[in-house]
């Protein structure tokens, strides 16, 4: 029964566990940020090129 106790009490004070989720939520925040930055940009290099070609059509 002590070993159990001490496992358990080693079990619940290891923190290993603990920082590796934190690392992988601080990474998915990351992910979903830059994602959310590409797509916007994307978005906005989609109409720029599109007004460029526009008045490169019209030109021509």
């Amino acid at each position: 029964m002590q070993r159990l106790t001490q496992n358990l009490t080693r079990f619940v004070r290891d923190e290993d566990g603990v920082t590796a989720i934190e690392y992988g939520l601080i990474a998915a925040l990351i992910a979903v940020v830059i994602i959310a930055t590409v797509k916007i940009v994307g978005q906005n290099l989609s109409s720029v090129f599109s007004y460029i070609g526009t008045q490169l059509g019209a030109t021509l």
